[in-house]
């Protein structure tokens, strides 16, 4: 009868059975767990039959063992019992790595990649969600079918701090870590990759909601006037959380009227930009010009920073937002928006004032114009009219004396005929 072992050294299981008279022990790399313990005795199961009907073939289960070639090989090749035992051999006896042994791999030739920020939120994803899944699963031995299913557990799962489920977007989030393990272990070690095939979901398409003219005025008239440069800053330069967060004072060019976006604060730590696009250089307006040399009088001697704290450290973006933000708008009976809607108010703003789309785009920090028509143009009014009417006046400017003779022309077809009688 075979049986399951523990190897006290590694604490891994091991098969134990008798072939052809002599005792075998062939060590796999699954741990001893109730689940392990219940995929090896699947195994033991087809071996006993095998050997009792006399196709059992050593190698076909074990095929890295120096017992392998101690016994007669029976059947040959290419039989269908012969496929049946290979379709039977578990993940954890393949002879490549454990999907949570590959992945600390690729997390370490990767994270040299990546801004702190990042590397944190994949570390947590691949500990908390991956892992627990495939973990001790060989890279080689995940299907395509245990990444859907994974996939559609995932769109069951209570997001946290919410009573809805998952988004779409933190879905794929969590999937991309998972897409790139498996697709690097399938070029490294010459196996087809599962995720062929597999897309992306589509992520449903969110509204901004920007501010009005007349509301950026409430606001900015009703905040805590040590408050009202830093979201005048916002309203007004169009700069992403970070980015204001983590602006200093040495990046500010009074002189050429330049805010340089240079570093970002992220969870307290000093980072780069998003991307080398979000490097730029925002024109002050007046406003915002006027609302920094006050600032400045306040914090400058206090810190290198421009907008912080009494100790002179970065602002901490969720205390603002908890303790000054929100409590401001419902004070003010606006609807509750993120403070990154300031960033798209700046946007609409810019455009509806007529300033050239790819100036806008420079001072966003897109590298094209693309994002900017297709999330705000529908907010300005003149690049939003699908009635024709501009086309129209362009025809009149420009053709005057055609327009005017298609007219006549017209107006004598309708004329009535009249009668000589």
């Amino acid at each position: 009868m075979a049986s399951i072992q523990v190897r006290k050294r590694t604490g891994c299981l091991i098969i134990d059975f008798y072939y052809q008279g002599l005792r075998c022990r062939e060590q796999t790399a699954l741990a001893d767990t109730v689940a392990n313990r219940k995929r090896l005795e699947k195994v033991i199961e087809r071996i006993e039959t095998e050997i009792a009907s006399g196709t059992f073939r050593y190698k076909q289960f074990f095929p890295g063992s120096r017992n392998a070639g101690r016994f007669k090989v029976c059947p040959e090749p290419g039989t269908p019992n012969a496929e049946l035992s290979m379709a039977a051999l578990p993940a954890s006896l393949s002879k490549l790595p454990l999907f949570r042994d590959f992945s600390e791999t690729w997390f370490s030739e990767k994270e040299v990649e990546w801004r702190n920020s990042y590397r944190k939120g994949m570390r947590a994803d691949i500990d908390k969600v991956l892992i627990p899944d495939f973990g001790e699963m060989a890279v080689d031995q995940i299907t395509k079918s245990d990444v859907l299913t994974f996939r559609a557990k995932l769109s069951k799962v209570t997001a946290r701090g919410k009573t809805t489920m998952l988004s779409t977007r933190r879905i794929n989030k969590i999937f991309e870590p998972l897409r790139q393990i498996l697709n690097e272990a399938a070029d490294r070690f010459n196996f087809r990759t599962v995720f062929q095939n597999i897309k992306a979901l589509k992520n449903r398409k969110s509204d901004i909601h920007p501010f009005t003219l007349d509301e950026v005025s409430l606001i900015l008239r009703t905040v805590r006037p040590d408050y009202r440069a830093y979201y005048t800053t916002r309203f007004f330069t169009g700069m992403r959380t970070s980015e204001v967060d983590g602006l200093k004072w040495k990046f500010i060019d009074f002189d050429r009227r330049l805010i340089l976006v240079r570093e970002t604060i992220v969870d307290g730590q000093e980072e780069y930009t998003k991307n080398d696009g979000s490097q730029r250089e925002i024109r002050m307006s007046q406003m915002v010009y006027d609302a920094l040399k006050l600032q400045e009088k306040a914090t400058r001697h206090l810190s290198p920073y421009v907008f912080c704290n009494t100790l002179g450290t970065p602002l901490a973006h969720k205390n603002v937002t908890n303790r000054v933000w929100y409590p401001l708008l419902r004070h003010l009976g606006l609807e509750l928006r993120r403070p990154y809607h300031c960033r798209h108010t700046a946007a609409t703003l810019w455009l509806a004032a007529g300033e050239n789309p790819e100036w806008i785009a420079r001072q966003m920090g897109h590298t094209t114009t693309e994002m900017l028509f297709r999330v705000y143009s529908r907010y300005v009014p003149n690049l939003t009219r699908q009635d024709g009417s501009a086309f129209e006046r362009l025809l009149l400017q420009n053709l005057t004396g055609v327009a005017q003779n298609h007219s006549n022309i017209v107006q004598e077809q309708n004329e009535p005929e009249v009668s000589h009688e």
